[in-house]
């Protein structure tokens, strides 16, 4: 579904990416994990337009989104939620979900997936007119989630949803991430949290200072020493 090749990206003089390479395949979970600073974000940023390669290419359903501006590239199917959430905090719950679903015009299908959004996150549906700012960081990240998904995507990508959130919040978020993934929404997951993002995909990646480092399934992944130690910490010493 989703291919980069050789991707490198510069800001200024540093080099973020250095010709990372990655896959995702419809249907699946696709988690990156790596440290703070390893060049995450700025591989979703670049994805969507944000942020212009110095060479590579990112194909999606073989159309060269490099030639595409970040408007058309939503329209493809592509959404991001980005890091911190980034809800609009003076509009209440009901208008951050009806900007998310900006590029659409049938007004039918609309209605049913804000019923769809609801019933993912009842506490939205209590929250419907109350101002988004008002809410809960566990709240505020659901209504990221719902704003997203009203775009009606076939490639959801998360930037570290669970950051900042307590744990029942955190288990809460990656169910629903499973969820969605269940009723056929491809996910390309960046997270810190190595242990819940690596036991829920298909696919991971490590990424450390710009460079992919390691792949494998979740559950590979999960079982490496090198990873245990550099990312599940005292996770791994417990046990």
């Amino acid at each position: 579904m989703l291919e980069i090749k050789n991707l490198a990206v510069a800001y200024g003089g540093i080099e973020a990416l250095k010709g990372i390479s990655l896959e995702v395949e419809e249907g699946k979970i696709v988690t990156l994990v790596g440290a703070n600073g390893a060049g995450k974000s700025t591989m979703l940023r670049t994805i969507v337009g944000i942020v212009k390669p110095k060479s590579g290419t990112i194909t999606y359903n073989g159309k060269n989104l490099l030639a595409e501006k970040s408007h058309n590239i939503v329209k493809t199917g592509i959404t991001l939620v980005p890091e911190g959430r980034r809800i609009f905090p003076d509009l209440t719950v009901f208008e951050n979900l009806k900007i998310g679903a900006y590029t659409r015009k049938d007004e039918k299908e609309i209605k049913h997936d804000y019923e769809w959004v609801f019933s993912l996150f009842p506490k939205l549906k209590e929250r419907e007119w109350q101002l988004a700012g008002t809410l809960s960081g566990g709240e505020q990240q659901m209504l990221a989630v719902g704003r997203a998904l009203m775009s009606k995507p076939k490639l959801l990508m998360m930037d570290e949803p669970s950051l900042g959130l307590a744990p029942l919040i955190i288990t809460d978020i990656f169910n629903i991430i499973k969820e969605i993934n269940k009723l056929g929404v491809t996910i390309l997951l960046i997270e810190q949290n190595a242990n819940a993002a690596l036991k829920i995909a298909d696919v991971g990646y490590v990424m450390e200072t710009g460079r992919i480092t390691m792949k494998g399934t979740g559950r590979e992944l999960l079982a490496n020493e090198e990873i245990r130690k550099a990312y599940l910490g005292e996770q791994v010493k417990k046990k």
